[in-house]
This record gives C-alpha cells, structure tokens and sequence, in this order.
C-alpha cells in the first residue's frame, strides 16, 4: 500500500500539534505550461503551503469560477492530459517531499479508466484525489481502488448538506472533508462568511477526520479567521489569479510564492 496517503494524515496532525491550520493550496496541471505550473506549485509549496491540490483541467468546470475557469482554458488549449497531471504530481511530491492531490471532476477519470487512473497517481506519489462531483453513492467503484492503492477521497460538504447526509458522506471519505464555505462557484470573496463554522461544527460531530475549508479565502487575515475554526484553510483562486495578473511567468511564479508565505503567516495567526 501505498504510504502517500498516510503522508497527507501525518502532514495534517502535524500541523494540529503545532496548534494550526494547514495550508491548502490549488494550481491546475498544464498552467500556464507544463513545466511553468509544476514550477508554481512547487513555488507554492516552498513558500508555505503544506498540502497542493492540483487541478485536471476540464471542459466545463461547473463549481469553479471565472478565474479557475480561465486558467483552465489556457491549460486545455495548451493540450495538457492526464498525463501532464501526473508528471506534476511526480515532479511536485519528489521536489518537496509535501503531499500533492488531484482535483478533478469524475468524468476525465471516467473517461481514462478508474483502475488506470488510481494505479498510475498511486504509482506518481499522489495522497489522493479530492472529487467535488462524485455522488457517495455512486462511489464504490473508486474508493475500492482508491483503497488498493492507498489514496484518500476527499469529498466535498456543502453548507445546504443536511446532517444525515454529513454523515453518509464523511463515513465514505478520508483524508480530509473538502467544507465548500458557501453556497456556488469558486472565487476569492470580501468575506468568508459564518455558514462555514456552521458547517465545520456540524461536519465534525460525525466524524474525526480533519475539515478543511475553501471557496472565498484569499487574504491572510481570512485564512486566520477560518483557521480559527477549521484543520484546513484550502486557497485556490488567490493563487491563480497572482499568475495570471503577472506580467510575466517568473513574477508570476514569485507572486505565488510570496502570497504562500502571507497565508501561511495567517494560518499560524500572524497575519
């Protein structure tokens, strides 16, 4: 079995034993280039960030917003593949030692093979795969060789989740909870708003797995107040639109790792 997914627990509790948050960071694979979105998410990595989710590029990126939505557009129409995705994860794990997920929406998986895909990020270094998309009970399939491989499935919570099905979800998952803070598409907002500790509490009394919390952190001082709250503060947007504001890709690149080193202060409440 693989250790990866033990990496990403041990990551997490370490950070609690510091009596923190940890860092979540997202890039998609394949922007702005190949090589140009490795170098990011290892600048992300170095600057601060405990954990990266990198994104699989797709079509129609139905819970991401425009900034997502435009990186993505830039990856897909520079052909990246799955492929692409797993040299990222590779070549991200075995710079900096730190855990590396995929994002991704199920029907690329689907599409590739569920067998092929668990096997060849296993085989990468991956933790695990976080799949906003995928019903848990439609799930057997993929947590089966997800567990063969010992990857973890991250499943996302919504704050319109009731609790009985808080519960169905985070009996299924592991890893960690994706907590959506609120209700549509990604993007960085002016405030994170109280429905996510609604959320975080709720998502915990049925579990004891780590909650992380995303949509909307983009500031320090946001990723203080969620860190106040949650074992995970996950910034995904921020992050994408630092690369593409830059007026070049090494900017972009020491914008990432510079807002990776602010957050990270948050989440340790130095902001």
């Amino acid at each position: 079995m693989s250790g990866n997914v033990r990496l990403l627990n041990d990551t997490l509790a370490a950070a609690k034993a510091e009596g923190r948050s940890a860092l979540i960071a997202y890039l998609p694979a394949g922007f702005p280039t190949v090589d140009g979105g490795i170098e990011a998410i290892r600048a992300a990595l170095d600057g601060g960030a405990d954990v990266v989710e990198v994104g699989l590029p797709h079509s129609d990126p139905v819970l991401d917003g425009p900034v997502i939505q435009t990186a993505d557009d830039i990856a897909l129409r520079g052909g990246v593949r799955i492929a692409d995705v797993m040299r990222t994860v590779r070549e991200a794990h075995e710079a900096t030692g730190k855990p590396i997920l995929v994002m991704t929406y199920w029907n690329p998986i689907d599409r590739y093979g569920v067998e092929r895909f668990t096997a060849e990020l296993a085989e990468a270094g991956g933790a695990g795969c976080i799949l906003p998309d995928l019903p848990v009970q439609e799930s057997a399939l993929w947590r089966e060789h997800a567990d063969k491989h010992g990857l973890a499935t991250v499943f996302v919570v919504a704050p319109s989740s009731k609790d009985a099905r808080l519960a169905e979800i985070t009996a299924a998952g592991s890893g960690f909870v994706y907590a959506a803070s609120l209700m549509g598409v990604t993007g960085t907002r002016e405030s994170v708003g109280s429905q996510a500790e609604d959320l975080v509490r709720r998502t915990r009394a049925t579990t004891d797995i780590p909650v992380c919390v995303g949509l909307g952190v983009s500031t320090p001082a946001q990723a203080a107040e969620v860190a106040g709250f949650a074992d995970g503060v996950i910034v995904g947007s921020a992050f994408v639109k630092r690369m593409l504001d830059a007026p070049d890709h090494a900017a972009g690149v020491e914008a990432v790792r510079a807002l990776a080193g602010d957050l990270a202060k948050g989440v340790r409440g130095q902001a």
